[in-house]
């Protein structure tokens, strides 16, 4: 029964808040629609951690759409065998990871040394935080420590057919229930990490500056150079 709620039911229901949340919190928060940026009090280490972070966890993606959605019969089909992807797994998951971790850790350690940022930082963020580190955690863990030290472990015809199952709507829940406990606690907390998505700036990762590519030039002028009219400047406000 348990395994049933939680590789059955929950993947459901966490597709469910993480699109319900969404489109509640563009309704109703459009405002609060943001990252809340800290740049201006410390922008050092932020421009050191935003792009290890950022880039790591697209790598990180990635890695996850293949892993999960490609069947290995079609890799096998294309020439890869089982070493092949095994190495090459290995070798861009741990250098992904790594800067992903490398990233977030830089950005914690900015939000709790640096005042301004720490003091912005909410209860939610915290939260947030949380979860988010323990989910590349376990799986730093699954991909260093048992496809790295331990020799590895073939997801691919256990997790991968599991998560392919939840999607065509018949989810077999014995795929995932006896896999090692370090994959399951990544799948869990992943799936609580999209739950709390959209209640959190996370959500900013869903905007994309699209209207950007159509939008009006901006036209600028310098200061310098001819006056465009005869009017001498005054200081300060203009009286009405």
């Amino acid at each position: 029964m348990t395994d049933v709620l939680l590789w059955a039911v929950l993947p459901y229901i966490t597709v469910v808040v993480l699109v319900g949340g969404t489109i509640w919190r563009f309704k109703y928060d459009k405002f609060g629609w943001t990252t809340r940026s800290s740049q201006l009090h410390e922008a050092k280490l932020l421009s050191v951690a935003g792009p290890l972070f950022h880039f790591g966890l697209l790598f990180v993606i990635a890695g996850h759409v293949v892993g999960l959605l490609v069947p290995k019969s079609l890799t096998q089909w294309l020439g890869v065998d089982d070493e092949m992807y095994h190495v090459a797994s290995l070798v861009a998951g741990t250098a992904s990871g790594l800067a992903t971790v490398v990233g977030l850790g830089i950005l914690i350690y900015r939000r709790v040394k640096v005042p301004a940022v720490r003091r912005a930082t909410t209860r939610n963020d915290k939260l947030t935080y949380t979860v988010l580190a323990a989910t590349i955690l376990f799986g730093m863990t699954a991909t260093v420590v048992i496809n790295g030290m331990q020799g590895g472990y073939d997801y691919r015809v256990s997790i991968a057919p599991w998560f392919r199952s939840v999607l065509t709507l018949q989810p077999d829940p014995s795929l995932i229930a006896d896999t090692p406990i370090v994959y399951r606690l990544h799948a869990l907390f992943g799936m609580l990490l999209f739950v709390l998505w959209p209640f959190s700036r996370l959500v900013h990762a869903f905007s994309a500056p699209v209207r950007y590519l159509v939008r009006p030039y901006i036209v600028y002028r310098s200061r310098s150079g001819a006056r465009l009219t005869s009017r001498t400047a005054r200081r300060g406000w203009d009286q009405p």
